[in-house]
């Protein structure tokens, strides 16, 4: 059977399991320090983790959390949950207690994959200081590391599988329908709380069997996934693309430079997206040249902006042969426009590719009248891969999705007469710092849960390293005496360290408009000049 016969042979993301135990087989599928796992053995994991995820009582619909780092349980688990008709709603694992049990609170999550001593984290600590009731959790199940009392092993949790009738699991797996929900991924929005992004089975392995094509992802490539698995990028464009072509994943848990030269070498990796910050990074490596890396061969990027040079560099002084860039959001299933292979340097890096087939993408005016080519206007999509809503929220569902079905991105972008994509403004406010989107609302309502805050306005400064980072102007409460790096300690206790700010100034008050609105642009503009790149260093 053809790694390329479309998503419909496929249907469901179980179904690509089992499809890939026929077209695969002996193949490796995936690698994991010690752990190598061809695809009839994967499936024969999944095939376990399934019966433990009905002995959990995961009923079809029922949402499961995890909260972890790419690891191979982290691929197993949600597999396993997937095939019994559960619902994955993966957590940022830089996310602090409070942020984590907001969204496991909010998605009614029944059980909880985490793990305990990554990066010296407690995780299960970390949430039960936030103090939530999470009255639907029923199980917390830690995948490495220690089990604190009230928690179980992954190994328990698996061994309970083995009370379940081994016929449960296909017939369950066989319930699950194309079009039923598959996961929940909350994304951060201006209303300062993040919000549950819901897809489909069918939405994920279209767009994504879609992207692999024009990224050329193929059967025997080696794909290292470095990109977060709870992001859409590293979950779907990474490990479920992998096992979509027959290539080989190959997870990283944490970014690091030396790590990936080295898995390169030693894993002779072939497929390795990432944001621009990860090929400067190699390409300005001192020991470079000192890691064999000729098997590099397709590389994928964005979220920031992408230099011409760098796409040069990348193309003779490395030995990829494509590389794309590409424009989503979590709300059109991660991917709306992409580049295609023999597109130049230039179109690479100062657009963002054309719209994918079967999905209509507009620059639009405020009336949501199309703009002419070359005028900036608001970006819209609409096709099979927007969202179906954002989850038990129809008021936010109807402001992002109109009556005709667009979704509107918030985004600021211009199309040329060819129908390229150049993004550029921000997410209505977005921050983006090393790839990673923060929302100033949520930051300003997390500072606000500081005693000492009254307001708190936040934007972004430009940064070398980064991009952007984040700047928090904030008014003391009547009494209180804030110290700027009082309020950037708290801060790191309180909120994913993304999130915090860099620069925090205590002002008197801040600019406002008529109608009492912060004016955002004059903080921009007094931020930018105070904090030129040149003092980030």
């Amino acid at each position: 059977m053809s790694s390329d016969q479309g998503w419909q042979t496929w249907a469901t993301i179980p179904g690509l399991v089992a499809s890939g135990v026929a077209r695969f087989g002996d193949a490796e599928a995936l690698v994991d320090g010690d752990l190598r796992l061809t695809y009839g053995q994967l499936a024969e994991r999944v095939e376990h983790s399934t019966r433990a995820a009905i002995a959990a009582v995961v009923e079809p619909g029922d949402r499961v959390a995890i909260w972890a780092p790419n690891v191979w349980e982290w691929i197993v688990a949600a597999l396993g949950l997937l095939s019994a008709g559960g619902v994955l709603v993966p957590i940022n694992t830089r996310f602090k207690g409070g942020e984590a049990a907001y969204v496991l609170e909010k998605s009614g999550a029944k059980v909880l994959f985490t793990v305990n001593g990554f990066l010296d984290t407690d995780y299960v600590a970390l949430l039960r200081s936030a103090g939530a009731a999470l009255p639907d959790l029923d199980k917390i199940v830690v995948l490495r590391g220690d089990a604190p009392e009230g928690t179980e092993t992954w190994e328990h949790y698996l061994e309970a599988g083995g009370a379940i009738d081994p016929a449960e699991a296909p017939a369950r797996t066989a319930a699950v329908h194309p079009d039923d929900l598959s996961d929940i991924i909350f994304t951060s929005g201006t209303t300062g709380r993040p919000k549950g992004v819901m897809v489909t089975h069918a939405q994920t392995l279209r767009v994504f069997e879609t992207w692999s094509s024009f990224v050329g992802l193929t059967e025997g490539d080696r794909y290292l996934v470095v990109m977060p698995f709870f992001h859409t990028f590293g979950y779907k464009a990474g490990w479920m693309a992998a096992l979509m072509r027959g290539a080989t994943v190959v997870p990283q848990a944490v970014f690091d430079v030396d790590k990936v030269l080295a898995n390169v070498e030693a894993e002779r990796i072939s497929m390795l997206p990432g944001a621009p910050t990860l090929y400067m990074a190699i390409l300005e490596h001192p020991d470079r040249e000192k890691y064999d890396l000729s098997s590099l061969r397709l590389a994928v990027t964005g979220a920031a902006a992408v230099p011409v040079e760098m796409i040069k560099r990348m193309r003779t002084e490395l030995t990829f042969t494509t590389i794309l860039t590409a424009y989503g959001l979590t709300e059109c299933t991660g991917t709306a426009t992409i580049c295609r292979p023999d597109d130049d340097p230039e179109t690479i890096a100062n657009t963002s590719g054309r719209a994918i087939p079967d999905v209509e993408v507009l620059v639009v005016d405020d009336d949501g009248d199309e703009v002419p080519r070359g005028e900036p206007g608001e970006i819209v999509v609409r096709g099979y891969n927007v969202m179906l809503g954002y989850f038990e929220d129809p008021e936010q569902t109807a402001e992002a999705i109109d009556a005709d079905g667009w979704l509107h991105t918030g985004d600021i972008g211009v199309m040329d007469e060819r129908g390229y994509l150049d993004i550029t403004d921000r997410k209505k406010d977005m921050i983006i710092r090393g790839g990673e989107n923060i929302y100033p609302a949520e930051v300003e309502n997390l500072l606000l849960g500081h005693g000492g805050i009254a307001q708190a306005a936040v934007v972004g400064v430009p940064d070398e390293r980064f991009g952007e980072v984040v700047l928090a102007y904030v008014i003391p409460r009547a009494g209180a005496d804030l110290d700027p790096v009082g309020v950037i300690e708290w801060a790191r206790d309180n909120m994913a360290n993304y999130k915090v700010p860099k620069f925090v100034e205590v002002v008197d008050e801040l600019p406002l408009n008529a109608s009492g609105k912060v004016l955002k642009f004059e903080l921009r503009e007094r931020a930018s000049a105070a904090h030129a790149p040149a003092d980030n260093q």
